[in-house]
């Protein structure tokens, strides 16, 4: 009877199951909401003139 208790006891889930789907889940809304912040400050005017002109240099660099 004990060895059949302690294989019942194997076979249940911990009570913290749900966390990692939780954690996956909170994860990917903030690389989501980064990713978003990202694009905005990369595609504004400011930063997008900034890029062009590092790139326009670096096009025309004398090798």
């Amino acid at each position: 009877m004990a060895g059949a208790r302690a294989r019942l006891r194997r076979g249940r889930p911990c009570g913290d199951a749900g966390m990692t789907t939780s954690e996956y889940a909170m994860g990917t809304i903030a690389a989501c909401a980064f990713a978003a912040v990202l694009y905005k400050v990369v595609t504004s005017g400011t930063v997008s003139t900034a890029l062009e002109s590092v790139i326009g240099k670096a096009l025309d660099a004398q090798f």
